[in-house]
């Protein structure tokens, strides 16, 4: 029997040269047995209180609102730009971590922006994670948060005609998953959906998800291990819905525009490539942007990298378009 080997493309320098400089400090490979060290977050990385306010230009509370029929209720992260009383266009924030990682607090930095920027009110779920809380708890508290967001969003100051769902990895599909949830239950009318590098699919079967094993950031295996830790036994078989996994999705008519980019050089490529590509054949609208030599999380972990500026930019350019009155 030939093995077939999967070469990847070259990593941007600049990334590369990041990469070498975190050194142990960035585990390539998660494993199961990795779950709890990846969930001990160095301090130096949480967002503190006063980072949140960006100098008085942000003020936030946290609230607790109904989670899910018979689950426990769970928190939401307001922040608004200081002194708005007009109604603002919305941002719902997935975070990302694998399905197995993160809080309502993880990556929201680079959308903190936007609160200042295009003075959005931002919405960020804490939902619960995996293995603990297995499929469907954690998209079934994101709906729930998603369609209270949208019951109050008089009183949280949006604009109800003006809402996006917004995630990155883990964060991605989720937010992929409540954009087909709110078509099929007529949940709250979103205006788009932004999904960055999103985790999509859990039979892995594409060539860029076999490219990467031991390097980059988010390799093969820790995929593998956040998949089975959502889905258990079930994870590449036929019994898994669609909202736990949206590349399983058919029919990908009536959905928002989405905005969906990945990096060149990472597990989700071919999938974001593919999802952009149904949604195109649906008659629906997808931006797709494949930033060369970049790697998952690239944004976020070497934010000065010029391919990154680009990115963030690009990604902004297309909020701001699509929230315009």
């Amino acid at each position: 029997m030939t093995t077939i080997r999967i070469c990847h493309p070259p990593i941007d320098p600049e990334i590369a040269a990041g990469l070498a400089l975190l050194g142990k400090g960035a585990p390539t490979t998660i494993t199961a047995e990795d779950i709890k060290k990846l969930r001990e977050v160095n301090p130096e990385y949480l967002i503190s209180d006063e980072e949140l306010r960006r100098g008085g230009a942000i003020e936030f509370n946290e609230i607790t609102v109904p989670g899910p029929a018979d689950a426990p209720d769970i928190s939401l992260l307001v922040c608004r730009p200081s002194g708005t009383t007009a109604p603002s266009a919305g941002i719902y924030v997935t975070h990302g971590g694998g399905m197995i990682g993160g809080d309502n607090r993880a990556g929201i930095d680079n959308f903190l922006d936007w609160v200042v920027e295009l003075g959005v009110v931002l919405v960020s779920v804490e939902y619960r994670l995996a293995p603990e809380h297995p499929d469907p708890a954690l998209v079934e508290d994101c709906y729930a948060g998603l369609v209270w967001t949208g019951e109050h969003a008089e009183e949280l100051g949006i604009d109800p005609a003006r809402l996006l769902v917004v995630g990155g990895s883990a964060g991605g599909g989720l937010a992929a998953a409540m954009a087909l949830m709110a078509r099929d239950r007529g949940g709250p009318p979103l205006i788009g959906q932004l999904l960055m590098c999103p985790m999509l699919d859990d039979r892995n079967e594409t060539p860029s998800s076999h490219m990467l094993d031991g390097e980059g950031i988010w390799d093969r295996t820790s995929n593998l291990t956040g998949w089975t830790a959502l889905l258990g036994d079930r994870r590449g078989g036929p019994d898994v819905s669609s909202y736990a996994a949206p590349a399983r999705e058919r029919d990908l008519a009536g959905l928002p525009p989405a905005f969906i980019d990945v990096g060149e050089v990472e597990v989700f490529r071919d999938e974001a490539v593919d999802y952009a590509t149904r949604i195109w054949q649906a008659g629906g609208s997808a931006e797709l942007h494949i930033w060369p030599g970049a790697v998952h999380g690239f944004d976020q972990i070497f934010p000065q990298a010029a391919v990154s500026q680009v990115s963030i930019s690009t990604r902004t350019g297309w909020v701001r378009r699509l929230l315009s009155p």
